[in-house]
């Protein structure tokens, strides 16, 4: 990637975040590169973001079948898992670099991240995890982009805060659970979901506490 369309992906990147520098983390500037250069052949031929966002999807959507088939299925699994989370990111790049952002684009792509985690939840209860621990961790995540997204329609600028339980965790704590399965199903996507679990509510509290002083009238 040259260096000006470098600056155009990061400066893209930055102000779909509220203003945070990708440049500055070496996992989200080439996070936002890999994105960039991935949907560059995509804009070219026309392909629209909303499209890719329903791929990202329909890569997801067998997951948890994968996860109960058992055996090797699991690392198939895995390879979806990892293809999901890179159309999660191209979409966002597709739409900039061909400029068909889109208000109805903005509530597609937070709706199938949703999805997504439910999906990536869900298969890792069909591996073994409890089912009320896996119902948890689906209802704080879901508390957790509740939380930013209401205090973004009341104000607050870009995301408040970038807690311990964004998606990419979902997505790598999903992605071992589903690829160390061979080894010992029920006790590693036990273990992915607990962590999860403990990620996710610690993120929460974060996230609600930052809202709250964001939030707060000046005196």
């Amino acid at each position: 990637m040259s260096g000006h369309h470098r600056d155009e992906a990061y400066a893209q990147w930055s102000r779909l975040h509220g203003g945070l520098d990708p440049s500055t983390s070496f996992w989200v500037s080439g996070w936002v590169r890999l994105a960039h250069a991935c949907a560059r052949p995509l804009s070219r031929r026309g392909v629209g973001p909303d499209a890719v966002t329903f791929a990202g999807v329909a890569v997801l959507a067998p997951v948890p079948l994968l996860a109960a088939l058992g055996g090797w299925w699991p690392l198939l699994a895995t390879v979806l898992i990892v293809a999901g989370a890179v159309l999660d990111g191209v979409d966002g790049a597709v739409a900039a670099q061909s400029g068909r952002a889109s208000a109805w684009g903005r509530v597609l792509d937070p709706l199938a991240d949703r999805v997504g985690d439910v999906l990536l939840v869900a298969a890792l209860v069909l591996l073994g995890a409890p089912v009320w621990l896996g119902a948890a961790l689906v209802v704080v995540t879901l508390l957790h982009e509740s939380v930013r997204a209401t205090a973004q329609a009341a104000g607050m600028e870009g995301p408040g805060v970038v807690t311990v339980a964004e998606r990419p965790t979902r997505i790598i704590l999903a992605t071992f659970g589903t690829a160390l399965a061979v080894v010992a199903p029920d006790e590693v996507a036990t273990g992915a979901v607990a962590i999860g679990l403990l990620l996710a509510v610690v993120g929460l509290v974060h996230l609600t506490l930052v809202v709250r002083r964001s939030l707060r009238p000046a005196r």
